[in-house]
């Protein structure tokens, strides 16, 4: 991944979430949930493995101020769902959630899920563990589409509280 390419691309090229949802091809992403108002995928450059994006599929830029309470509440239940799936399938020793993105760049309202899997030292942990600029995971398409396969059963397999 080139860092300074893609932060470029970030700020002044489309709304990486709504070409995707367009079918943009340049912006494709292995879903793994999707319903009526949000959607799921893989990070294109993950960090860790298995590291989801959770996005409402309307262009929202404000995570809390643009989203009254229950669609606020929504979002949160559809972040809880695709969390609960990728613990089930990847046992990470903690998992990470945050909303990044900023009027900069990477505007839509989006989540990272980013599970820290076992054994990680803790000096490579957190932020560390997150950042691009550490690296990031080299995955055929056909090891992330199985990965995206095996979290969608997850998901969508078992009834969630």
């Amino acid at each position: 991944m080139d860092v300074a390419t893609y932060a470029a691309r970030a700020r002044s090229g489309p709304c990486f979430v709504c070409a995707f949802l367009d079918g943009d091809a340049r912006y494709r992403h292995h879903l793994v949930y999707e319903d009526d108002a949000h959607v799921a995928f893989l990070d294109r450059w993950p960090t860790v493995p298995g590291k989801v994006l959770v996005a409402p599929k309307a262009h929202i830029e404000h995570v809390v101020r643009d989203l009254g309470a229950s669609a606020f509440g929504d979002l949160m239940a559809v972040v809880r769902r695709v969390t609960l799936g990728i613990e089930a399938v990847l046992a990470p020793e903690r998992t990470y959630l945050l909303s990044l993105g900023s009027q900069q760049g990477n505007a839509h309202v989006h989540w990272h899920i980013a599970c820290l899997p076992p054994g990680v030292p803790y000096e490579e942990q957190q932020f560390h563990a997150l950042m691009t600029e550490n690296g990031v995971l080299s995955e055929t398409p056909a090891q992330s589409e199985d990965l995206a396969r095996r979290l969608r059963e997850a998901i969508y397999g078992r009834a969630l509280k």
